[in-house]
C-alpha cells in the first residue's frame, strides 16, 4: 500500500511542476523552465522505477504462490485420458478419477460451466471407430486375435494447412475480443518559415472476434472405451484434434456462411490478381503478382507462403518453358513457402461452366484464430442407433473464430483453371 501512495505522491509533484513549466512557458523564462523540465525528467524516472518495483514484487508473488501449483496442473491436463472420460460419463466401469476432479478447474478457466466433459486442448494436437475384431466364423474360438491400436488405419483426410503456414493461436479467451489496430498515422509535411503544420492524427479501429460454434457428432464403440491400451488413447485424440484442424482449416481459407467465421477468400478488400474474365490458366508469373500485390501495399513478410490444392499443384507441374522443360514448383512459386490442401475450393462459381481453382499468399501470421474455453464432449450412450450397438455417440463442441490483422497481408487469385 506504501508503495501506490509514494506513486501517486510523485504524481501529484510532477502535475504541479507541468502547471509551474506551462507558467514559465508562458513567461518566456527559459532559464526557470530548463530547471523544471530537469525536475520532471527525474520525478518521471522514479515513478518508472517504482511501478517497475511493484510489478516485479507482484510477479514473485505470483510464482512463489501458483508457480508450482500451475506446473502441476498443466503436468495433470497433459495426462488427462479423453477415453477414460468418455467411458467414465458412459457409466462404464473405468478409473476417470483424474478427468472428475480436473472438471471443476477446466470450468473455472472456460468462464462457464460445462454441457458434458471438458477436454483441456493440451491434449491435442463424424466417423464410427471400432476395435476392428473380424466376423466370427467356424473355427474363430481357437483363433487368438492381436488387437493393433498403433496400426489402425485413419481415414483419408484433408491435408491441414493453416497452422503449418504459421496462423496466430490465441487461447482461452472469453467474452469477444477486440484487437485495436493502427488504421492511419500522422504525417509529416514541409512547411514554409513561420508558417503552420497541418495537423494529421492518428486513426484507430479494431479487429472484432466474436465466439461462433462448431459441432461434431461421432460414435465409438464399447470394446474400444473399455480398452487401456495407450495406441486407442493416442488413435481417439489424434481423431477429435483432425476434426478441430479441418473444421478451422475450412473456415479460415473459405468461410462466411450462416454462423461461420469469415475466412480469407470471402472477407471483404482482400486484393485479387484477375487471370482472366472467365478464368484463365496460371502462368509462371501468377505467383509474382500474387507478391507484389501485398508488397506494393507494404505488407509484413514474416511468415509469407502460398495456398492452393492439388489441381493447382497438377498445373504448376505442367508449365514449361520455351524449351518444354517444366519449371517445378519453387520457381512457380518463387522459392516461398506453398501448401496444397483440398479444403482450398476447386469449385468456385465464376461464368457458366467453369470449375475455377484458387490461389492464396499472404504472411499468415497475421491470420488469428481465436479459441474460447476447452473441448466440449456430451456424452449420450442411450442414442437409440448406438444403444442397439452397444456403442456410445459423443457430441463434441468447439467454439472459435478467424480474424485478419490487415488485409493487405494476403492476396488471391480467384480464377485459376487448373485442369
Amino acid at each position: 500500500m506504501n508503495k501506490h501512495i509514494k506513486i501517486n505522491d510523485l504524481e501529484e509533484q510532477r502535475a504541479k511542476l507541468l502547471e509551474e513549466a506551462r507558467a514559465a512557458c508562458d513567461l518566456d523564462d527559459g532559464e526557470k523552465f530548463a530547471k523544471i523540465e530537469e525536475e520532471i525528467d527525474e520525478i518521471t524516472t522514479r515513478i518508472y522505477r517504482a511501478a517497475k518495483i511493484d510489478e516485479l514484487d507482484r510477479r514473485a508473488q505470483g510464482r512463489a504462490i501458483t508457480g508450482s501449483e500451475d506446473e502441476n496442473l498443466d503436468q495433470e491436463l497433459r495426462q488427462f485420458s479423453i477415453v477414460k472420460a468418455i467411458a467414465g460419463a458412459a457409466g462404464l466401469s473405468v478409473d476417470w478419477g483424474r478427468e472428475r476432479e480436473l472438471q471443476a478447474e477446466l470450468a473455472k478457466r472456460a468462464g462457464r460451466p460445462a454441457k458434458g466433459i471438458l477436454i483441456p486442448t493440451q491434449v491435442f494436437e463424424k466417423r464410427v471407430l471400432t476395435t476392428g475384431l473380424p466376423v466370427a466364423g467356424p473355427g474363430s474360438n481357437i483363433i487368438a486375435t492381436d488387437h493393433r491400436g498403433d496400426q489402425f488405419i485413419d481415414i483419408l483426410r484433408n491435408r491441414l494447412a493453416i497452422n503449418m503456414l504459421g496462423a496466430t493461436v490465441l487461447n482461452g479467451l472469453t467474452g469477444n475480443v477486440d484487437i485495436p489496430r493502427l488504421k492511419a498515422s500522422g504525417s509529416t509535411g514541409w512547411v514554409a518559415e513561420n508558417a503552420a503544420l497541418t495537423a494529421a492524427d492518428n486513426q484507430f479501429d479494431k479487429v472484432a472476434m466474436t465466439p461462433k460454434h462448431a459441432g461434431a457428432l461421432t460414435e465409438l464403440s464399447r470394446n474400444m472405451l473399455q480398452q487401456s491400451s495407450p495406441d486407442i488413447e493416442d488413435l481417439v485424440r489424434r481423431d477429435f484434434a483432425a476434426l478441430l484442424a479441418e473444421a478451422i482449416d475450412t473456415v479460415a481459407i473459405n468461410g462466411g456462411g450462416t454462423n461461420e467465421p469469415t475466412g480469407v477468400l470471402a472477407t471483404t478488400g482482400i486484393p485479387t490478381v484477375a487471370l482472366g474474365t472467365n478464368g484463365a490458366a496460371m502462368t509462371v508469373d501468377t505467383a509474382t503478382d500474387l507478391i507484389a500485390k501485398i508488397d506494393d501495399a507494404n505488407g509484413p513478410a514474416a511468415r509469407r507462403g502460398f495456398l492452393s490444392n492439388t489441381k493447382v499443384k497438377a498445373a504448376a507441374l505442367k508449365l514449361k518453358d520455351s524449351n518444354l522443360r517444366p519449371y517445378g514448383l519453387a520457381e512457380v512459386f518463387k522459392n516461398e513457402r506453398v501448401e496444397f490442401s483440398n479444403a482450398v475450393p476447386a469449385d468456385l462459381a465464376k461464368g457458366t461452366g467453369s470449375n475455377l481453382s484458387a490461389i492464396l499468399y499472404g504472411d499468415w501470421s497475421e491470420l488469428i484464430i481465436g479459441y474460447w474455453s476447452a473441448f466440449d464432449l456430451l456424452v449420450n450412450p442411450y442414442e437409440s442407433t448406438a444403444f442397439k450397438k452397444g456403442n456410445v455417440q459423443i457430441r463434441a463442441m468447439m467454439t472459435a473464430d478467424i480474424a485478419l490483422r490487415h488485409v493487405e497481408s494476403f492476396a488471391v487469385v480467384k480464377d485459376a483453371i487448373a485442369s
